[in-house]
């Protein structure tokens, strides 16, 4: 019982209300809410919502956005050929700065949209103007098996992203035209125009479009002949005996060329692995299908002598880059068959460890392909495969295959055994480099390298590391940069070439070791992205060959040890002017020959001659922060890795042994260099 005497409501019988929570005046509140109500609430109708964030439905307005759009309609087609009714695809750059994609399938429908708000306006009509519309969201019964434009934001993006499109129909005898024009507005109703010519195709498709010149101002809207004629031949590859036709109509025209591959995965595996010393001759093939489930497999590899994996992961014909269930199943079947095989045949004893995925995978190209009736993809990219069901159908269809493939071929089998113990050797050594590593750091205090000026800044989302080259032009960059959020790392020269060299060669390069303390994130297997400390890693050497070597050399150490942080879109390169010139007393720098023309072009009575500029010392502080390293009037150019495979055999060509390959490479891309030093 309480002593408390103090007066309370209870015991005074007072009623006592609570203090009331003071309001705030309604004059603040209606300075709060301002203008903000129903009517700014804004509902985008149609395709306006493309228009407005293009990004979103093509991820850039740069050239990779831009050729997006061919990507979209010639998806399109590919689905047409996975549903056994096309088989031939034709892709023409025009002249006139359109691109034609016709191909020979069913033809889009053309009869009027049964039911809703588009009853009665051609089915063609409602696919080309409705987001997400298409005749692939019903399985089989719709008409397509598979497809990879299920995902796909569809061709209705391509007509909102084009200032006219025309689509050309080809069904029953029949050809129906319709034109679009500033962004996907109809200027008349789909209508016949007459019988489709007799010595035509009986059906099938053709669209024409011209991107918009607004939407793309960023790099233009002229086609990469080269871009095209890559993303072609893989496409190529990855449907066998389907024929894809690429023309060049323009004035600087690209060969025409046609891909048709009767080996399908085989001849896309020795198309990879052609710049590099085989393992052996022979690629293992082998598909499988599980018939309940609706789930196809082809699977094609072969080992080479090199040292990086190079395993891409397609679904339904997109192509995979992070990997997913498909890979997954094909990564764990393949390392308890090698070391069962190793174990049964004594290469690995008893008393040893297993190999590990990563010995296995050394060396190895593989190119591992699923058609599924609801691929399920994580975001909008399709990077990555999420159906589960296709981890556990490739682990036990690959298990199966390959016990019976290397039972069959002991000595190719042998042989990778043997890459593998090598590699696992390789292995170990290379944990003791990263030990030594990691112990000179500790004992080092602050563990970064003493040449490494870093930022103030510990917000990753914000700081950026530019790597140099040189002394000198890492002092003059020191001065100018802005500390709190750029931090400096010189390198001497030209670091070592990671494409001829095992990680634990590498390890001990000092360049590399001060390159992979100062990003933070590990290397090899151990890399992870989430621990980089910078969230632009930009290459800023001179504007000469020797500059670009060195950039090539720094890119192919990302890609092939770093390759997350590539993929993230970390990795950039800087852009410092190739030439300066005077306008009166005022210094003017150029960032390239385009520029230059450009310059030439408004002031063609221009008397000063241009100085090239090929050093970075040859600039004081001020100038490089005003030209390069500003980040409000700099330029910069972001790395992508938009086709892993393609990617992977070009780095190959470039950096590896085959002088041959590298050769034929610069003579068949010349014609694309903006760049050329002398």
């Amino acid at each position: 019982m309480s002593n408390d005497t103090a007066d309370t409501p209870a015991e005074t019988g007072d009623e006592q209300a609570p203090e009331p929570t003071p309001k705030p005046s309604a004059e603040k509140t209606s300075n709060k809410l301002g203008n903000y109500g129903a009517a700014q609430i804004q509902v985008l109708e149609g395709l306006d919502p493309v228009r407005k964030r293009p990004g979103m439905y093509i991820g850039s307005t740069g050239l990779q956005g831009l050729h997006h759009l061919i990507w979209e309609v010639v998806d399109n087609a590919v689905d047409e050929a996975m549903a056994g009714v096309c088989d031939s695809i034709v892709v023409t750059l025009q002249a006139d700065g359109g691109c034609r994609v016709d191909d020979n399938g069913r033809g889009i429908p053309v009869d009027p949209y049964p039911s809703g708000e588009h009853k009665g306006k051609s089915a063609a009509e409602v696919v080309l103007t409705v987001l997400h519309a298409g005749g692939k969201f019903g399985g089989e019964e719709s008409g397509y098996k598979v497809s990879g434009g299920l995902h796909g934001v569809g061709v209705s993006v391509v007509n909102a992203l084009s200032t006219r499109l025309e689509i050309q129909v080809d069904r029953a005898g029949v050809r129906y035209e319709q034109t679009y024009l500033d962004g996907g507005k109809p200027k008349a109703e789909m209508k016949p125009t007459g019988e489709t010519p007799p010595s035509g195709r009986e059906t099938g498709t053709s669209i024409t479009f011209y991107p918009d010149a607004g939407i793309f101002q960023a790099e233009g809207t002229e086609f990469v002949a080269r871009t095209v004629i890559d993303r072609l031949q893989i496409m190529a590859f990855l449907n066998k005996g389907l024929e894809i036709v690429f023309k060049d109509e323009r004035a600087e025209r690209e060969q025409d060329v046609t891909f048709q591959y009767k080996g399908g995965l085989v001849d896309f595996v020795k198309h990879l692995n052609a710049s590099k010393e085989p393992l052996f001759s022979k690629v293992c093939n082998f598909e499988d299908e599980d018939v309940e489930e609706g789930m196809e497999l082809d699977i094609a590899m072969q080992w080479n002598t090199g040292y990086h994996e190079g395993i891409h992961g397609y679904a339904n014909g997109i192509s995979t880059t992070e990997g997913g269930m498909h890979v997954e199943g094909f990564k764990t079947a393949l390392t308890s068959v090698v070391n069962k095989y190793g174990k049964e045949k004594n290469l690995i004893k008893e008393k040893d460890a297993n190999l590990t995925g990563d010995d296995v995978r050394e060396g190895l190209t593989a190119i591992v392909t699923v058609k599924l009736r609801e691929p399920q993809f994580e975001g909008q990219t399709k990077a990555k495969l999420g159906n589960v069901p296709a981890r556990s159908f490739v682990q036990k269809a690959t298990y199966a295959r390959m016990v019976e493939w290397m039972d069959e071929n002991p000595a190719e089998a042998n042989r990778i055994v043997k890459k593998g113990l090598a590699a696992a050797q390789a292995r170990d050594a290379a944990k003791n480099a990263r030990n030594a590593i990691r112990r000179k750091t500790a004992l080092s205090g602050a563990g970064m390298p003493d040449k490494l000026k870093d930022c103030s800044s510990k917000d990753a989302s914000e700081s950026e590391i530019m790597i140099v080259e040189g002394d000198s032009a890492g002092g003059t960059a020191v001065d100018a940069r802005d500390p709190r959020t750029q931090a400096i790392l010189p390198i001497r020269g030209k670091i070592l070439n990671v494409e001829r060299a095992r990680i634990d060669k590498m390890l001990k390069n000092t360049e590399i070791q001060a390159l992979i303390t100062a990003i933070g994130a590990g290397v090899g297997d151990e890399f992870d992205v989430t621990k980089c400390r910078y969230h632009k890693v930009i290459c800023l050497a001179d504007a000469d060959v020797d500059g670009s070597h060195i950039r090539t050399l720094l890119l192919t150490f990302f890609f092939r040890q770093m390759r997350e942080m590539v993929e993230a879109g970390y990795c950039y390169i800087a852009q410092p002017p190739l030439y300066s010139t005077e306008i009166g007393k005022e210094k003017v720098y150029l960032k390239d020959d385009a520029a230059k023309n450009a310059f030439m072009a408004e002031r063609p009575n221009h008397k000063k001659q241009f100085q090239r500029l090929k050093g970075l010392g040859e600039m004081d502080w001020e100038e490089l922060r005003g030209t390069t390293m500003d980040a409000s009037t700099r330029t910069l150019l972001q790395v992508t890795v938009d086709e892993a495979a393609e990617a992977d055999h070009i780095t190959s060509v470039l950096m590896g042994d085959d002088v041959p390959s590298r050769r034929e490479f610069i003579v068949k891309n010349a014609r694309d260099v903006q760049n050329l030093d002398f």
